[in-house]
C-alpha cells in the first residue's frame, strides 16, 4: 500500500451499491469523513467473475473465477472500524455475502497495477443456485442500466429476511 494507504485495515473492491453515485455510498462517504476509508482507485477484477442482480436487484459477486466477465469497480482502503460497519452492512454475519480475497488491477501512470485485495461476495450457501438463476449470465459492470429497479433495504418487505428473499428469488421461474 501507498503511504495515504497504509494507515488503513484493508483494501475493498466494491462493485454495486457502495460505488460512487449508488445508494449504499453513503456508508463510504461517512467513512471518509470521519477518517475511516479513503478512495484509491477505479479498477476491474483480474480473473472474470459472475456478477448478477438478485431479488431487488441487488448486485451479488459470485466466487466462480473464470465464469462470467472482469468485474469493474471501485478500491477503497478502510479502517479496522470501517470494515467493521461495511461488515455489517453486507450481512457476512446473517451469510448474505462473505468478504474473500480477489485480485484486481488498477490503472496507473505507468500502466496497470496488480495486487490482492478483499469484496463481498454471494455467500457460498446461494451462489450456485443465483448463477443458474441469472441463466449464468452477469455484467461487467453495475451501473444505473443494472440498478434500474433497485428497491432500498427499508422499502423491502420486512416480514422476511434477507436470506427468506433470495431464496424465494431462485426458486421463483
Amino acid at each position: 500500500m501507498g503511504a495515504e494507504e497504509d494507515r488503513f485495515h484493508s483494501l475493498v473492491f466494491t462493485y454495486g451499491t457502495l460505488k460512487r453515485g449508488f445508494s449504499n455510498h453513503v456508508l463510504i462517504q461517512d467513512l471518509i469523513a470521519t477518517g475511516d476509508a479513503t478512495f484509491v482507485a477505479v479498477c476491474r477484477t483480474t480473473a472474470q467473475f459472475p456478477l448478477v442482480c438478485g431479488p431487488y436487484r441487488v448486485p451479488f459477486l459470485i466466487n466462480l473465477p473464470g465464469s462470467g466477465h472482469r468485474v469493474s469497480g471501485e478500491l477503497y482502503a478502510v479502517s479496522a472500524r470501517g470494515l467493521g460497519l461495511m461488515d455489517e452492512l453486507e450481512g457476512t454475519s446473517h451469510g448474505h455475502y462473505e468478504r474473500l480475497p480477489i485480485e484486481i488491477e488498477e490503472a496507473a501512470g505507468d500502466g496497470e497495477r496488480r495486487r490482492w485485495v478483499e469484496a463481498y461476495f454471494a455467500h457460498n450457501s446461494y451462489a450456485a443456485e443465483l448463477w443458474r438463476k441469472s441463466g449464468e449470465r452477469g455484467y461487467s459492470t453495475y451501473s444505473e442500466k443494472e440498478a434500474t429497479g433497485y428497491v432500498k433495504r427499508k422499502d423491502r418487505p420486512q416480514n422476511l429476511s434477507f436470506l427468506e428473499q433470495i431464496r424465494l428469488f431462485v426458486a421463483s421461474s
